[in-house]
């Protein structure tokens, strides 16, 4: 008996020593509740919530397009020193690429309840806020040879000062996460965006370089809905 209660009090010992295993939580809720986060100073983003994880990819705090950086936050956990990670979806390639970064490298977490929906099939671009569907418009998208890649991805930066006539990207555009499988060599890495036109007689159907396109009208009413960071799903 007393083996017993040794073997018992060693085994109560050693549980209360042992620290406790962080648990991540879940921060994605697309078209309800999610966040993102800017990029405050250059960073690597880890394999694991720690410091001597893999290096993933590294973050700078500008994007190609001269905008803040800024990252969708997935999850987040604590580390043995007590210190807060963050999972966040990257805009590097391979698409669908994500990682750790330590929230003092980020801003304070931004709220979103949107959530931006692209159909390639049935050609239409669809806003969810607050879970109920509040814009709709049909859109072009890759050629088959230039195909607008699948995934999700996130809105990564607002580009305007196109207005003039005749702009290729109509009045405005939004740069997303999402690169292309194709055009690798392309400025700035070959980014898809979500912009206007000014060929509207085009959509909707397979008409681009793999960039989602919208008719003029179409892409203002999005800008009034949608914010920076805003989950993007396209299937």
């Amino acid at each position: 008996m007393l083996v017993k209660s040794l073997g018992l009090a060693v085994a109560l010992v050693a549980a209360v020593a042992a620290p406790a295993q962080a648990k991540s939580e879940n921060l994605y809720h697309p078209g309800k509740a999610t966040f993102y986060a800017f990029v405050d100073q250059a960073v690597a983003a880890r394999s694991q919530p720690k410091g001597s994880a893999h290096t993933v990819a590294r973050l700078k705090t500008r994007t190609p397009d001269a905008t803040d950086e800024l990252v969708l936050v997935l999850a987040s956990t604590t580390d043995e020193q007590d210190r807060t990670w963050y999972q966040v979806r990257l805009p590097v390639r391979p698409n669908g690429t994500k990682g750790w970064v330590p929230e003092d490298a980020l801003s304070e977490l931004q709220p979103l309840d949107t959530w931006l929906k692209i159909s390639t099939s049935a050609f239409t671009a669809t806003l969810i806020k607050q879970g109920k569907k509040v814009f709709s418009a049909r859109v072009g998208v890759g050629q088959p040879q230039w195909a607008t890649p699948k995934g999700q991805f996130y809105i990564r930066s607002k580009l305007t000062g196109y207005g003039s006539a005749g702009s290729f990207y109509g009045p405005l555009a939004f740069g997303t996460s999402a690169t292309s499988d194709t055009l690798t060599d392309w400025p700035g890495g070959g980014y898809v965006g979500v912009h206007g036109t000014n060929e509207p007689g085009l959509i909707p159907g397979r008409i681009s370089h793999g960039c989602v396109r919208l008719k003029n009208a179409d892409i203002l009413r999005l800008a009034k809905l949608m914010p920076v960071g805003t989950p993007v799903t396209i299937s």
